[in-house]
């Protein structure tokens, strides 16, 4: 096992990385029922020092449904017909999701809305009250 490069100068540490295999469901003509060609590739990020907190805390928060029963992240992969290309796949994706879960999330500017967009919608409730008004029975007064 060899250690993954997320970025330059960000290397999680293969420690950190557990693969498995196992028969993939995908093509593999006659090799499909003998050849284990799906990888699975685990990513123990609470044991990772190279991540801070925050980071940590976006990838529980994001990736929840990826987590195992351990709290780590797992990526499957079985589109390729042989492991060593299926592990490439794997990497890459694990890659993109710890590059996703670096970036802090944009702070959202409160905003108020304009006075024409206030107008709009009070002269809307208006017209949709009147027309309800409109509707009464027959003969009511």
């Amino acid at each position: 096992m060899r250690a993954l490069l997320i970025r330059p100068g960000l290397e999680i540490p293969a420690r950190c990385l557990e693969w498995s295999s196992a028969r993939s469901s995908g093509p593999g003509g006659q090799n499909v029922n003998k050849v284990e060609t799906k990888v699975a590739l685990k990513f123990d990020f609470e044991q990772c020092e190279l991540l801070s907190a925050a980071v940590k805390a976006r990838l529980r928060a994001r990736f929840a449904r990826r987590l195992d029963a351990s709290g780590r992240l797992v990526v499957t992969c079985q589109v390729a017909r042989d492991r060593g290309r299926n592990q490439k796949y794997a990497e890459a994706r694990l890659g993109a999701i710890v590059r996703e879960a670096l970036r802090a999330p944009k702070a959202r500017m409160p905003t108020r809305p304009t006075r024409a967009s206030r107008e709009c919608r009070l002269t809307e409730k208006k017209r949709v009250s009147a027309k309800k008004q409109a509707r009464g029975r027959v003969g009511d007064e």
